[in-house]
């Protein structure tokens, strides 16, 4: 709570509904956020006088495994049980983590008005939950196995938010995909959940922004797992030393669309196989920042070719370019830049704006005002 005030964010807890009952759950915020005299306030004021804020709350967490093994309507009953007792506060559904719609249809037909926001959880990986393959010294088909299945996450958020369509039309209800990136093989006398971070997951990350730049209209929340030093972490620490990942990277890059409204993009591109994997070349994103600008975040998924965007715009853009010369370059305390953003800028011809990125690259740039 200390952090989240430092860094002028918001709180987001998750509650234990698989084992705690909702009493001790409302004695939690009380005791974090009242303003009053009562005892839990009190107790508080031992340690902290002015109360936390906290805005979100979950009403537990992937209730449907490790958060208590619960059947739809079992959940269902629970999590109505446990908001109702929750004030002031965004409540938050445990959601979907397995590709379950029966679950998803239970939940929002049960609990739709119990709730402000629903969950969704999603890893990506190469292989499978037995071997998830590594993090480092992969090879291009596990490049490619590992973007389509970053990619997969737009079926996924579609397939929720018909279902939450259906039962909320006015679309009251956020989709929150809180917990979601790459996750691999922890390598041998590593602490649990560690792994490198390299290009391959600065690419993860970005096309994963630009799917929830696609469906804003639901997808009001999304929180990367890890911060720090597990899974896809943009900060490594090593005793005293700390490295910024190349994912690190790749949020600063996106910088710009935050607060930016969507804008409707059409892409027309080639596509590429690798062994049995077929993916676009490229992909992208468009947005209005709030001052009237227009930003483009471009995706080159091809590990071994440039890709040639040509725009028709009659514009400049100036940016940052990620890449680097093996796809599973990154960061180390020896080598804390072998992956970091260089400057990205293009004029426009006499057919228009014409971007080249070289191959496994992300950009993003800014639009000079229309002429």
């Amino acid at each position: 709570m200390d952090l989240v005030e430092q860094l002028g964010s918001e709180a987001y807890l998750a509650g234990n509904m698989g084992s705690m009952p909702p009493r001790a759950l409302s004695q939690w915020l009380e005791y974090m956020t009242a303003d009053g005299a009562s005892t839990l306030a009190e107790e508080r004021r031992n340690g902290r006088e002015q109360p936390w804020k906290v805005k979100y709350v979950g009403v537990g967490n992937e209730s449907w495994g490790c958060g208590g093994n619960m059947r739809g309507e079992y959940q269902s009953d629970l999590h109505n049980r446990y908001a109702t007792f929750l004030n002031q506060v965004v409540r938050v559904a445990s959601g979907d983590g397995e590709g379950n719609d029966q679950l998803v249809e239970v939940l929002m037909a049960r609990s739709g008005k119990h709730m402000d926001a629903f969950t969704l959880h999603y890893y990506t990986m190469p292989g499978d939950w037995s071997a998830k393959g590594a993090a480092t010294g992969f090879d291009a088909t596990a490049w490619a196995r590992t973007l389509k299945s970053a990619m997969g996450i737009e079926g996924r958020i579609a397939a929720v938010s018909r279902i939450m369509d259906k039962h909320d039309p006015t679309r009251r209800i956020g989709l929150y995909v809180d917990e979601w990136g790459s996750w691999y093989d922890t390598p041998p006398g590593a602490p649990a959940l560690h792994q490198q971070n390299s290009l391959r997951d600065a690419l993860i990350a970005a096309l994963s922004f630009n799917v929830f730049h696609r469906h804003t209209d639901r997808v009001r929340m999304a929180n990367i797992a890890q911060m720090v030093n597990v899974l896809q972490a943009m900060v490594l620490t090593d005793g005293p030393s700390m490295v910024l990942t190349p994912t690190y990277h790749a949020f600063d890059l996106y910088r710009p669309f935050r607060g930016a409204t969507p804008l409707r993009a059409t892409l027309t591109t080639p596509r590429f196989r690798i062994d049995d994997v077929e993916l676009p070349s490229l992909d992208v994103s468009a947005a209005r920042t709030p001052d009237g600008q227009v930003v483009l975040a471009l995706v080159n998924l091809d590990p071994k070719q440039p890709a040639k965007l040509a725009t028709g715009l009659k514009r400049a853009a100036h940016g940052r370019l990620l890449t680097a010369t093996a796809i599973d370059a990154h960061n180390t305390v020896a080598q804390p830049r072998a992956v970091v953003p260089v400057p990205f800028d293009a004029q426009p011809g006499k057919d228009g704006l014409t971007l080249m990125l070289p191959p496994a690259s992300i950009a993003v740039v800014t639009l000079s005002a229309a002429p």
